[in-house]
């Protein structure tokens, strides 16, 4: 990729708002405290090998996905995977099997650009160190011993078909505990003994400490795992949220069996009014586990006490505009002539939002390079604008439609 092509991406991506790698690697200058605490953090986790998460919060608009961002490039600065999955209503977090597959679908490895990571067990050969090593792990460390017939299955198979069902299977395309068993009595000749069943619902688990061990051990110095929209576990039902909170305990209070991982959440800041005093969270689990709500109500009390992304500074919105003014000249090939203390006028007027006042900034450059004239910005008119709810019916859901019918 060329420099003036990277440039280009990263304006077309900050007019948008579409978040972007690129602009985490050369935007990370602000924020210095929050950033600092963060790169202790990774520095600990990759260098001690001990796991350890985190939760930040900040307004809609403030630069939550970009911090994100910022935390994939340094990760990758420190030979670290990262893994990335923003949470939705098809990947909800009280579900952690519906989450791994998403995840899995993200995870980058240092200097890839593209996701992915069996391409490294492609390598494996049986009898070889790692692979013997791999096939202890998971016959003694984990909670079921799945994962160890499973990857002697797909070291020793010569059918193709079968090695691609397994690797998907890693993948998150989980195969029945039947299929394997038939797929190890063919291989070996031999009937695959479990401690005990596999469900998906209760030990996905397992999955994600064996990635943990196999990063480490194919010598990366850890494993990321930035979650994103951390909010939307406050629109799942009560109970729903409970289990939310206790997969979420597993990433940010880490046992034992995850191996040099680090978790960060983003949450919205409204999170604590909307959802935890509206809903009275706290009565919540003590409804719902009478006896013990740990840990969950540890999940809660982390989240009221997680920092926040303060407002950039004066300055730090300067040096930020500035380096977006020289990007903006390399992207489009000019020289432009600004007049700082007038773009710092014209952002200052676009609103309070941190995404409004970068779109500002492209505007007034967009509108110098194009008409060579300084136009006052559109941005805060928009921002402002009222939407009210259209007096109609909604769309039905595809179970509305047939609701009824036999």
């Amino acid at each position: 990729m060329s420099w003036e092509y990277e440039q280009r991406h990263m304006i077309e991506a900050l007019r948008s708002g579409i978040p972007s790698k690129a602009i985490g690697h050369h935007f990370s200058e602000a924020r210095k405290e929050l950033l600092s605490d963060l790169i202790s953090r990774l520095d600990a986790v990759s260098s001690e090998g001990i796991s350890d998460g985190m939760i930040i919060s900040g307004k809609y608009g403030e630069g939550k996905t970009h911090l994100l961002n910022t935390v994939y490039t340094l990760a990758h600065a420190r030979n670290m995977v990262v893994s990335v999955v923003s949470l939705s209503k098809e990947t909800p977090l009280d579900k952690l099997y519906l989450v791994y597959p998403k995840l899995i679908s993200n995870t980058f490895l240092p200097g890839r650009l593209q996701p992915g990571f069996t391409q490294e067990l492609d390598k494996l050969t049986p009898n070889a160190p790692l692979a013997n090593d791999l096939l202890l792990y998971a016959a003694t460390q984990l909670e079921t011993d799945r994962l160890y017939y499973l990857l002697r299955s797909y070291l020793h198979t010569d059918d193709q078909e079968e090695q691609f069902q397994l690797q998907t299977d890693l993948e998150g395309d989980f195969v029945s505990n039947v299929q394997i068993r038939k797929m190890y009595r063919r291989i070996f000749a031999e009937k695959a003994n479990f401690n005990q069943n596999f469900v998906k619902s209760r030990h996905t688990q397992d999955y994600l400490a064996f990635l943990s061990h196999l990063f480490v051990q194919l010598g990366y110095q850890g494993w990321v795992i930035l979650f994103d929209e951390s909010e939307l576990v406050g629109r799942l039902s009560k109970k729903a949220r409970a289990k939310a909170y206790q997969n979420l305990a597993r990433f940010l209070f880490p046992p034992k069996m995850m191996e040099s991982t680090f978790s960060l959440f983003a949450f919205s800041a409204s999170y604590t009014e909307d959802v935890i005093e509206a809903k009275h969270e706290y009565q919540n689990l003590e409804e719902l586990y009478p006896e013990d709500q740990m840990p969950m109500k540890a999940v809660l009390d982390a989240i009221l006490k997680a920092p926040q992304l303060k407002p950039l500074t004066h300055e730090e919105i300067r040096n930020i505009l500035m380096k977006m003014v020289q990007f903006h000249a390399q992207a489009y090939d000019w020289v432009p002539s600004v007049d700082t203390e007038k773009l710092l006028q014209q952002v200052d007027r676009s609103g309070y939002l941190l995404r409004s006042k970068i779109r500002t900034a492209i505007e007034y450059l967009d509108q110098l390079y194009l008409y060579q004239s300084e136009e006052t910005s559109t941005v805060r008119s928009l921002e402002m604008e009222q939407y009210e709810e259209e007096a109609v019916e909604s769309t039905p859901t595809f179970e509305e439609l047939f609701e009824g019918e036999e």
